[in-house]
């Protein structure tokens, strides 16, 4: 070989022990819960609080449990919106309902997180999920598509239903927002020139995709107490439904979240783990 042709080798040998080794195929059999970033990461363990800790949304909670266990089975199910009020347990209750159909046995089924960069690769996840032995709910959080921002929509109506690219029939998804309609809505809507409706009609038909568009909303101060009950109950905590309620006035508002703030703060007063 020349001294032309060795100096090329050496290099390429170079680049070749520089150069990252090639990613393993995702074990999808193998773990409750995956995080998707236009790769997937396996996760340990999915945590979620107990179904019977989540009080204040028992309708929502029926709809959302009994579907993710149809989907968990093998049967019909529906792609879920949930809607409403921050902190109200949206989330929470995706989390725990896809545990408690592991923990119940009746199909396998794991959660896969898809994080918010990651939304124009959902072709290629759905694409691996499908040749899978086991049910997929493809969660999507706190979503939410700028004014100018049409390509967005349009993309996930045609992966809910319809388009050539649609989620195969072992997935479902499941989406989380502070708006109903998702995007922005505006009064100028109203007073589009063309066709009034046309602007509105176009940006509801994206929840109208959704089987089930479930609302959440602030909870009462009844609520909020039997929150922190249930909870304190639980872990052994003791409280007062005075502090409770000055700790929400505080916060300015009552809500799932901001009753596991305060039993966070009890709990760290009594020198306890949650």
């Amino acid at each position: 070989m020349s001294e032309h042709g060795e100096t090329l080798a050496r290099i390429a040998d170079a680049l070749e022990r520089l150069a990252p080794p090639a990613a393993a195929p995702t074990d999808w059999l193998s773990a409750p819960a995956y995080v998707w970033h236009g790769s997937a990461r396996a996760v340990g363990a999915l945590a979620a609080p107990p179904l019977a800790l989540l009080k204040g949304i028992d309708a929502q909670k029926e709809a959302v449990v009994g579907n993710v266990a149809r989907l968990a089975a093998g049967f019909a199910a529906h792609d879920m919106l949930l809607w409403g009020s921050r902190g109200m347990g949206k989330s929470a209750l995706l989390r725990a309902a896809v545990l408690a159909a592991q923990n119940d046995g009746a199909g396998r089924i794991a959660l896969v997180q898809v994080a918010p960069e990651a939304l124009s690769s959902l072709a290629q996840l759905f694409n691996e999920l499908a040749a899978q032995p086991r049910s997929f709910l493809v969660f999507i959080d706190d979503l939410g598509f700028e004014d100018n921002d049409s390509s967005g929509p349009r993309a996930l109506r045609s992966w809910l239903e319809g388009g050539i690219e649609a989620r195969p029939g072992n997935v479902r998804i499941a989406v989380t927002s502070n708006r109903r309609a998702i995007v922005p809505r505006h009064l100028s809507e109203q007073d589009d020139p063309i066709n009034p409706r046309d602007a509105v009609d176009d940006r509801l038909a994206l929840a109208d995709r959704f089987g089930l568009s479930i609302g959440f909303h602030n909870c009462s101060q009844d609520d909020y107490l039997a929150i922190i009950g249930g909870y304190c109950d639980d872990f052994g905590l003791s409280w007062s439904e005075g502090e409770a309620l000055e700790w929400s006035k505080r916060r300015g508002a009552r809500s799932g979240r901001v009753a596991w703030q305060f039993v966070t703060e009890l709990a760290g007063r009594a020198g306890k783990s949650l």
